[in-house]
């Protein structure tokens, strides 16, 4: 009935390039994005991954939808008012075989009279006794047409409904061989399939049952529906006891009573959505064909109970389902089940993938379950979706700290690390790299140009130029002895040294306007590139919105706009960031704003107070922080991510006042203006 598809190996069922280093990759945007790490992760189970080649780790959404596609497969492919046509067609051929068997035996009567030795001995009879009665073939005969004709008629009358043929039939004393043991297969069939809904253990010939195992399986049914009736008047039942009794009836071995509940609801359920999925002639057929196959009066009353109690205690709404079946392609009752179960399966698991919120939602998933339905493929993909907190864990990016996920400092590091390489990816190589200043000296790094030592350089001895110099100057025999003036050292080349603090715009209108998540990255990506490459510069995060506070770099990983406070303090940040360089008194000091707005809030008295369109007031408090900068040798360098009027009017004024740059820039273009200036600022003269 199921049909599996195959396809050619292509590499995109290839999971191996699934570690931490390409998780975390796919992760860090979304946690520099929301700053929330659970958040990521639940964004990566749900739309899952793709992968080089081809590859792809299926999420949560993908495999939901390969359910409902499997589902409507089937659904399109048959139809279940072939199931009553299938009983049909079996029960007529039953009748057919009968028939057929009838008339072969009238016809092997009528040959074993007419043949000579029969013949001879109804001659020899009537020499005898002129006056002897018919002989006994001939009233064999006789009684055989009465008996087919009888039984002819009974099957001339035998109810259209399947129903009433099968109750009918099993009253019938068959003639042919044949055609009772087609019958029998067939009742034995659908008894089972009956049963099966109810106990999966009475999956066998109800027929072959003794009178004591009929007693003892009425006598279940009636403890069965006493705990039941024991549980609804609130009473705690002896489920222990009972399964001590008749464990053999549950090969699941429920262990309790809820649990026995539901397992006997599933099955229930199977045949009710088959009921409900088929057009209403054929449930009514099927339904009387049911009752008509239980056909001990004590069972049925039984069974009619435990419906009832179960319905009452558990109620299988949430189980039954129908389907809209639009196919033409026939089913047997076994194979209508069949499917009904494997529909439910789906159903089920479908469920259990719209509830998993998180990764421990995963856990109450069968994943084996999943790849019987789904294929291997998407086993995979599921199993790796479980491992995604492990892996982070194992290679020490993540920590669980008591209900929530943190980023260790090397997860940190690696998300400013591939924030920097997302930045410098789109920045030509000849751009950056080291970035000295003009003047040597002996504090800097080692340089492959040499010079002539001369009092008070760095003694870093290049021998062979200094051995050449020796040889050019005569010494050419061994051994050759030196002068002072032979030395020659590696020159060195001094760089400058910084202090930065980056002013990040976190107000609501950056998210709107799609900006934060790239001045954040980039924020970060500066942080990673000084921490790393220029451990003796020294940067300061600050992020703004109505106020202004410092940051550090996991802060800056986790920080997201503010929703719900309106302003722009710039005047506050500029306070701010002029009191964090004034503990650095060396070197040179900069401030790198990133804005999308003019400053619409200033600070007094410790208050925010914001206005838009800005006051002269907020306008005047921030420019005199920007002249304070001025007066203490800092820079600011103003990024500008939308190109307003009223942005552009300020920015103007703020850099007649300080003398520093002022950029516009699109968020993809915002990476490379900040690093380029960075790294070329490294270049400047040290004065």
């Amino acid at each position: 009935m199921d049909g599996y598809r195959y396809s050619h190996w292509d590499g995109s069922q290839d999971l191996s390039w699934l570690d931490a280093d390409a998780l975390l990759k796919e992760l860090s945007d979304d946690i520099l994005e929301h700053g929330d790490i659970d958040h990521a992760i639940r964004r990566v189970m749900q739309r899952g991954l793709q992968g080089p080649m081809g590859s792809r780790l299926k999420g949560l959404q993908e495999l939901i939808q390969q359910l409902r596609d499997r589902r409507q497969q089937a659904l399109n492919k048959y139809d279940l008012s072939s199931v009553m046509d299938d009983i049909k067609k079996k029960l007529e051929d039953v009748v057919q075989t009968e028939r057929a068997g009838i008339q072969r035996r009238l016809d092997e009567t009528d040959e074993l009279i007419q043949s000579p030795d029969g013949a001879a001995d109804q001659q020899s009879a009537q020499g005898d006794s002129a006056k002897q009665e018919p002989s006994d073939e001939q009233t064999f005969r006789k009684m055989l047409e009465r008996l087919a004709e009888k039984k002819l008629s009974f099957l001339d009358r035998l109810p259209d409904n399947p129903a009433g043929a099968i109750k009918e039939l099993s009253n019938y004393e068959f003639l042919d061989p044949d055609a009772r043991r087609k019958f029998d297969e067939l009742l034995n069939t659908l008894q089972q399939k009956v049963m099966d809904s109810y106990f999966q253990s009475l999956s066998q010939n109800l027929q072959s049952l003794t009178p004591e195992d009929m007693s003892r399986l009425r006598q279940m049914l009636s403890d069965l529906n006493e705990m039941l009736e024991q549980k609804k008047r609130g009473e705690e039942p002896d489920f222990h006891d009972f399964m001590q009794k008749y464990g053999d009836f549950f090969p699941d071995q429920p262990q309790s009573l809820d649990e026995l509940m539901e397992n006997l609801q599933r099955r229930r359920a199977q045949m009710q959505s088959l009921l409900d999925s088929m057009p209403a002639d054929q449930r009514k057929a099927l339904q009387e064909m049911a009752r008509a196959l239980v056909q001990d009066p004590a069972m049925q009353q039984q069974l009619a109970e435990l419906d009832g109690n179960l319905e009452q205690l558990f109620p299988s709404r949430h189980l039954r389902n129908r389907y809209p079946f639009r196919g033409g392609g026939p089913l047997s009752l076994t194979e209508s089940m069949e499917l009904m179960e494997r529909l439910q399966q789906m159903d089920e698991l479908e469920r259990q993938l719209r509830r998993a919120d998180d990764l421990s939602g995963l856990e109450q998933i069968d994943g084996e379950k999943l790849g019987d339905l789904l294929g291997e493929e998407a086993r995979q993909s599921f199993e790796e979706l479980r491992r995604l907190l492990e892996k982070l864990k194992e290679a020490g990016y993540l920590e669980q700290k008591g209900n929530r996920l943190e980023l260790t400092a090397k997860g940190m590091r690696r998300i400013g690390q591939k924030a920097l390489d997302d930045i410098f990816s789109r920045i030509k190589k000849d751009r950056f790299g080291k970035h000295e200043t003009r003047f040597r000296g002996a504090s800097g790094e080692q340089d492959v140009e040499t010079k002539r030592y001369e009092f008070g350089d760095a003694f870093h001895l290049n021998l062979e130029r200094t051995l050449m110099n020796a040889v050019f100057r005569g010494e050419s025999d061994p051994p050759i002895r030196l002068r002072p003036d032979d030395f020659e050292v590696y020159q060195t080349r001094l760089f400058s040294h910084s202090s930065t603090v980056v002013m990040l715009d976190m107000s609501w209108s950056m998210a709107m306007r799609g900006n934060f998540l790239a001045a954040k990255k980039v924020a970060l990506a500066l942080d990673n590139l000084i921490r790393t490459k220029f451990p003796k510069d020294t940067i300061y995060l600050i992020g703004f919105s109505r106020y202004a506070a410092q940051m550090t770099s996991e802060e800056l990983i986790r920080s997201t706009v503010d929703e719900f406070a309106y302003g722009t303090n710039i005047h506050q940040a500029l306070m701010l960031a002029r009191k964090l360089l004034g503990r650095n008194t060396g070197g040179n000091r900069q401030i790198i704003m990133i804005s999308d707005g003019e400053p619409t809030a200033h600070t007094e008295g410790g208050q925010s107070f914001f206005s838009y369109p800005p006051t002269p007031r907020t306008v005047q408090l921030t420019l005199r922080e920007v002249r304070r900068c001025t007066q203490q040798g800092i820079t600011i360098n103003t990024f500008m991510l939308e190109n307003d009027h009223s942005l552009v009017d300020f920015v103007n004024q703020l850099t007649r006042l300080n003398r520093g740059r002022a950029f516009f820039a699109t968020s993809d273009s915002l990476g490379e203006y900040i690093l380029v200036d960075y790294l070329s600022s490294k270049k400047r003269r040290i004065s």
